[in-house]
């Protein structure tokens, strides 16, 4: 299976069908209804700098993305402060304080994500967010996207016995939704995520925001998609639809 399937149609791979009836739709949050690494890799490089962390030599997007993107904010805490997790721990905090300063400032919804949330509210599915963020974070971002009364639920890693790639997050969205593991899919843009959602047993369509295409593929989606404007969803989206006996306007 390749980043390219569902192009022109919808491989027996990249279904949805077996969904059918569905119902839930579940998300991650940064990098995937928001195009927020940026302003995460930008915190993260003008802090490090400060402190001299690598000779004072910025970290670069391959840094960040190895040690840093879709990550639990203790596993990053250990990885760049391994001799010292206290000091490692409240440079994190200090950290996303600057994020959310950015993220009122330039956070943007991905391409396609408000005509999804139509499909997604014609259908009456139900929806969560579940995240590695920290919860303040997390409820910043969905309202600076408009989304605070579209989620039932906001889900967060360190709220779970253990944060993604564990499913414990996506598990605890599967019980707080009171829906089936075998009628609900998820949108995920991280390794990490991508994993947890795989590990708990549903379908995952990822994003390449910013992630390589090659590493998430390797975590195993079901396919790829660059926003939620590419044909390839709309595509398994309407497959999905007629299985359910829905015509292709019909909310």
């Amino acid at each position: 299976m390749t980043a390219s399937c569902c192009e022109n149609s919808v491989d027996s791979k990249c279904s949805l069908v077996g969904l059918a009836p569905l119902e839930a739709v579940l998300f991650d949050i940064d990098g995937t209804l928001c195009d927020s690494d940026p302003l995460h890799h930008q915190a993260f490089r003008e802090m490090l700098q400060e402190i001299g962390f690598n000779g004072g030599v910025p970290i670069n997007e391959e840094f960040f993305i190895e040690n840093i993107a879709g990550k639990h904010n203790d596993d990053i805490a250990a990885r760049l402060f391994p001799d010292d997790l206290q000091r490692g721990l409240k440079f994190v905090d200090v950290k996303e304080a600057l994020f959310r300063r950015l993220a009122k400032e330039q956070l943007k919804a991905i391409d396609g994500l408000y005509k999804l949330k139509k499909w997604i509210e014609d259908r009456g599915l139900k929806r969560a967010a579940v995240t590695n963020a920290p919860r303040e974070n997390a409820e910043l971002m969905v309202s600076i996207l408009g989304l605070s009364d579209f989620f039932e639920v906001v889900i967060v890693g360190s709220e779970c016995e253990h944060a993604k790639p564990h499913p414990d997050p996506y598990l605890k969205a599967l019980q707080m939704l009171n829906v089936s593991k075998e009628h609900t899919f998820i949108f995920e843009d991280s390794v990490s995520g991508i994993k947890a959602g795989v590990a708990a047993g549903m379908p995952v369509i990822g994003l390449s925001t910013r992630n390589p295409e090659n590493l998430l593929m390797e975590a195993k989606p079901i396919f790829l998609i660059k926003d939620y404007a590419d044909p390839k969803l709309w595509a398994a989206l309407e497959e999905l639809d007629k299985k359910e006996g829905r015509g292709k306007n019909e909310a």
